[in-house]
């Protein structure tokens, strides 16, 4: 009797799982676009390497082609992969949960705190405050203090954009930078890292005040056998579509010392055929792990969730500035499921980055 039970409610659960892979809502937001007069939301979703995981000879001059791509494509908003100050600040509330996500993704404003005197709340109310009432042509010191007081509110891409659209004789201490905070902006001219190199000067370039700062990582938690949980995702990955990945991305990186073959790397990156690739060498090979815990639902579970609030912060950005033209900067892993939340809202139109690219 036992086993007829046990048999009958697996024929259930079976039924019930193949029955939600073809049930389909009948609305699709997706299907419902704008209708409202007006320029449209336009959204490229640029995926892109990490700059910091590049080799040595990674000369970021070659970066220029690119950047002139996206300049004549000419967003008015940029948003990049990297937290908010006000995320930040939250998270350190919570140190048992966010302990290892704030030493890994969260700079520490404190310097520009003692400079200013504001803490990362106060900051960004002032920032809003600034900009609201920015003049056409700001003054050197007010690009200074605006620079300073973005520190303050842990945006640092935004705080380079005020320092990079100073006159080079400009850039000195004054109007609360101090010393730490401009030996600051000037480490990070030179860092090897996509919102510093790429989203900053382009948005000084275009005359752009900041960049939005939308990554999520609210997500992430403690898992109680890390190791295991490695060990895994470590497994999972270990599969012939990443080889093949890995082997095709140390190609595409052997030597980044021209814009050509930088171009060849961003072309890879957001080629359509990606999506599927990344989808096979990363989390379709996870859902498939079959630990007792079930780690790979676990990391699925995190990743989708990541992704969704990451497009929920850009469609709360176009709602504010409606008619927008707007590039995401973003990991490449991330750029599928970003397209697919974005596709979804009634009065966002997605751009192909093919066709920037050229």
């Amino acid at each position: 009797m036992l086993r007829m039970i046990v048999a009958l409610l697996a024929a259930f659960c079976a039924s019930g799982a193949a029955a939600a892979q073809t049930y389909h809502p009948a609305f699709d937001p997706g299907a419902h676009k704008r209708t409202a007069p007006g320029a449209p939301n336009a959204v490229m979703v640029l995926g892109t390497m990490h700059l910091s995981t590049l080799p040595k000879n990674f000369d970021p001059a070659a970066l220029a082609p690119l950047l002139d791509r996206l300049a004549a494509w000419k967003p008015q908003i940029i948003t990049v992969e990297a937290l908010s100050g006000p995320q930040c600040d939250f998270m350190r509330h919570y140190p048992d949960r966010y302990r290892d996500t704030i030493e890994g993704y969260c700079w520490d404003p404190a310097p520009a705190r003692a400079a200013t005197g504001l803490d990362v709340p106060a900051a960004a109310a002032e920032v809003d405050r600034l900009l609201a009432a920015w003049p056409a042509a700001p003054t050197p010191a007010q690009r200074r203090h605006l620079a300073a007081v973005f520190l303050a509110a842990g945006n640092q891409g935004s705080a380079l954009v005020q320092w990079l659209r100073l006159p080079i004789a400009e850039r000195h201490a004054g109007d609360s930078l101090d010393a730490t905070l401009t030996t600051r902006l000037g480490d990070l001219m030179t860092r090897h890292d996509e919102t510093m190199l790429i989203a900053a000067p382009l948005a000084a370039r275009l005359g752009l005040e900041r960049v939005w700062p939308v990554d999520d990582h609210t997500a992430d938690a403690p898992i109680a056998d890390e190791k295991a949980y490695e060990e895994a995702i470590t497994r999972a990955w270990d599969n012939p579509a990443t080889a093949e990945r890995r082997a095709t991305d140390q190609r595409l990186e052997a030597n980044l010392t021209t814009g050509d073959a930088v171009l060849a790397l961003y072309r890879a990156d957001n080629a359509p055929d990606i999506a599927e690739f990344v989808f096979d060498s990363d989390f379709g090979a996870a859902l498939n792990e079959p630990s007792r815990q079930a780690f790979g639902r676990l990391y699925v579970g995190y990743w989708e969730t990541r992704n969704l609030r990451i497009a929920a912060n850009i469609r709360d950005i176009l709602g504010i500035h409606p008619g927008s033209r707007a590039l995401t900067l973003i990991g490449a892993s991330h750029k599928p499921y970003l397209e697919a939340y974005l596709d979804q809202m009634h009065d966002v139109m997605l751009v192909d980055t093919a066709t920037v690219l050229k």
